[in-house]
């Protein structure tokens, strides 16, 4: 559920001739009162003889009962509350009686407040109400409703767990500031993808990417095509700057200008020089390089920069996982420049999942960790290498490093997603993990070319050099070296053994006893398919999965309104019911493993069954005497549920 104060209003009837309208695109239907400060409010949009102006002079009356000079220029406040997408439809009394809430929480009509402001709540769609109230009580006071955003924010998590909606993440005020409905609909009048807002955003932030000076971040925004005013102090001094796209204008046909903090917290001035600036105690130059290490050789073109990229991740991965708060949080604002140049110089294949990367884990780079710069200065040297390296074809070498850029950029994006998660950052944890997704289908995309070939090489080495790698695999890995060698990658494996050996690279050795690198094996393929989601599920976290997934399954295929209790919150699920769900995912989890994941071939009908005869298992041991209906065949078990079950069993199979 999702709660916004809009700005103040000066005209009560202008707010109820919206809200009571068709909407900008027609979109308002039936709107009506769903509640209001008084049962008997007049409702123009169900009584025909009730007016918008019969509404407004009661809802107008103490702020006009008072003395012109101490009426508020501003009197009109406005809360809109939305449901989730996949949230129920609720009724008219859920909407009034979650309105009532609302109104208490912010401090517009505290319960029991008989002076309280006067409001009323309308509904013109089946997922939202807006709620309209002046800000003159009763007895002539002005309501106290300071941080009114925040109280309606923490209102709606405890309503999302009394009505079963989805929980959502609460913020923690680092967040960029959502497009408006009003720049939304402009942007699909105008066949923009994105809003003006997102399209600055993200061109600020590129040009933002490995930056050194102020004139040069200037100078890239201009080079974007981006319209620039800047904000001077009398001394000549900058201040602060403006940006507006070229073919974004107003009414009057003037171009429509974005102060950096209005597009992101760290988009302001300040906070973007703050980026290159040093601490004293550790000069270095942008080149990347110590007061007592040489500088780094240039770059030489798209691979090198890559390359020395990926090194520098890997790096930065290293420090995000050990590193103090500082030091990390600079580290992940860094990745995100990383990730911004990536995008902006990557091959027509990989651009579209880079650009989404890039766009998602914006909003991981912000938290309220203020981060240390100056540790970060290698990952801000590879993203200006990236830039100035100029974009890359995708083939032959330049695809090659970038699969592999992109391959560490995944690792650490994961990374921080486990940092976010330990800090409860859930916002920027999701973000991350989002952004992740992203990166593991461009990496998809960008590897197969340099994959080809990588096998190719290895088919055509000499029988003698491929057995000399295959004895390699066995001395080291010895657990997993039949698998290995069985495996469609091994000549490409093969090839790049071969070229390590070929560059003077030491042979590996075997770091483990037979029983212990087996067990290392295991770990590794776990983390291949858990890498997104963290570590691995613990049972009280696949419960929870399997309860969400009940939920959900529930509310899409249930007929009609589903009974409280087959949407019970997992805060209120009974600790037997825990942990049946717990024993029933880890089943599943098994079944995959054990069948070397074949089991998602199965049909949709065999996956509901698997699940619900797990669960009869469970009611058996919980209950002594269960009810018939818990221990039903699957053939006499109602449709919704054995969907609900299949749905179960693929999002387990998802996750794991």
């Amino acid at each position: 559920m999702i709660p916004r104060v809009h700005a103040r209003g000066t005209r009560t009837i202008g707010l109820l001739h919206y809200l009571y309208g068709p909407g900008t695109h027609e979109e308002h239907t039936d709107p009506h009162l769903v509640a209001a400060w008084d049962s008997l409010a007049p409702d123009p949009g169900r009584d025909p003889e009730a007016t918008y102006g019969d509404l407004q002079r009661l809802l107008d009356q103490p702020v006009n009962a008072l003395p012109k000079n101490r009426r508020p220029a501003e009197h009109v406040w406005h809360l809109s509350v939305r449901a989730a997408p996949e949230d129920p439809v609720l009724s008219d009394d859920q909407w009034g009686e979650i309105a009532r809430r609302m109104v208490a929480a912010t401090g517009i009509a505290p319960d029991g407040d008989d002076a309280a402001c006067r409001w009323a709540a309308i509904r013109h769609a089946d997922d939202h109400i807006h709620i309209i109230a002046t800000v003159i009580r009763e007895d002539g006071r002005q309501a106290r409703i300071r941080q009114d955003g925040k109280r309606s924010q923490a209102e709606a998590r405890v309503i999302e767990i009394d009505y079963g909606l989805r929980r959502l993440a609460t913020g923690d005020g680092t967040a960029a500031r959502r497009p408006t409905s009003a720049e939304r609909h402009k942007a699909q009048r105008e066949g923009r993808e994105r809003t003006a807002r997102e399209e600055l955003r993200e061109s600020v932030r590129r040009a933002v990417a490995g930056a050194a000076s102020t004139d040069e971040f200037f100078d890239r925004l201009a080079a974007a095509g981006l319209l620039i005013r800047k904000r001077l102090a009398p001394s000549g001094d900058l201040l602060g700057y403006k940006v507006a796209l070229p073919d974004d204008r107003n009414k009057n046909g003037e171009p429509v200008f974005y102060s950096g903090s209005k597009l992101a917290p760290d988009l302001s001035l300040p906070r973007v020089r703050e980026r290159w600036s040093q601490p004293s105690e550790t000069p270095t130059a942008i080149d990347g390089s110590w007061p007592d290490q040489p500088a780094l050789p240039p770059v030489t073109g798209p691979a090198f920069a890559r390359q020395r990229a990926a090194a520098a991740t890997w790096q930065a991965l290293l420090v995000i996982d050990h590193g103090d708060d500082g030091t990390a949080a600079a580290q992940i604002v860094a990745t995100g420049e990383v990730l911004d140049a990536l995008a902006k110089t990557s091959a027509a294949h990989t651009r579209a999942e880079l650009r989404d990367a890039a766009f998602a884990f914006e909003r991981a780079s912000r938290s309220h960790v203020k981060a240390v710069h100056g540790h970060d200065r290698a990952l801000r040297q590879a993203a200006r290498d990236l830039v100035h390296s100029g974009p890359v074809l995708g083939r032959g070498e330049d695809g090659a490093s970038t699969a592999m850029l992109i391959d560490m950029a995944f690792f650490v994006v994961t990374a921080a997603a486990k940092w976010h998660a330990r800090k409860h950052h859930s916002q920027q944890a999701a973000a991350a993990r989002q952004a992740a997704e992203h990166l593991r289908a461009a990496y998809q995309a960008a590897a197969v070319q340099p994959m080809a070939t990588l096998s190719q090489r290895g088919r055509r080495l000499t029988p003698r050099v491929r057995q000399q790698q295959a004895n390699l695999l066995h001395q080291v890995l010895p657990e997993l070296a039949d698998q290995i060698h069985a495996e469609s990658g091994w000549p490409a494996l093969a090839s790049t053994l071969d070229d390590a050996q070929r560059a003077g690279h030491d042979r590996p050795r075997p770091a483990y006893s037979r029983r212990s690198c087996g067990r290392a094996g295991r770990r590794d393929r776990r983390t291949v398919h858990d890498v997104t989601r963290g570590e691995g599920m613990s049972q009280s976290e696949g419960a929870r999965l399997f309860r969400e997934a009940w939920i959900n399954g529930v509310r899409k295929h249930f007929p009609g309104e589903p009974k409280p209790g087959y949407v019970t919150p997992w805060e209120e699920t009974p600790e037997w019911e825990r942990q049946a769900a717990g024993a029933v995912h880890d089943q599943v989890r098994q079944f995959l493993d054990l069948s070397d994941r074949q089991a998602s071939r199965l049909t949709r009908e065999q996956k509901s069954r698997f699940v619900a005869t797990c669960w009869t298992a469970q009611m058996y041991k919980h209950f002594e005497n269960p009810k018939p209906g818990y221990v039903a065949d699957w053939p006499d078990l109602p449709d919704w549920q054995k969907e609900t079950d299949a749905d179960i069993f693929e999002a387990i199979e998802e996750a794991s």
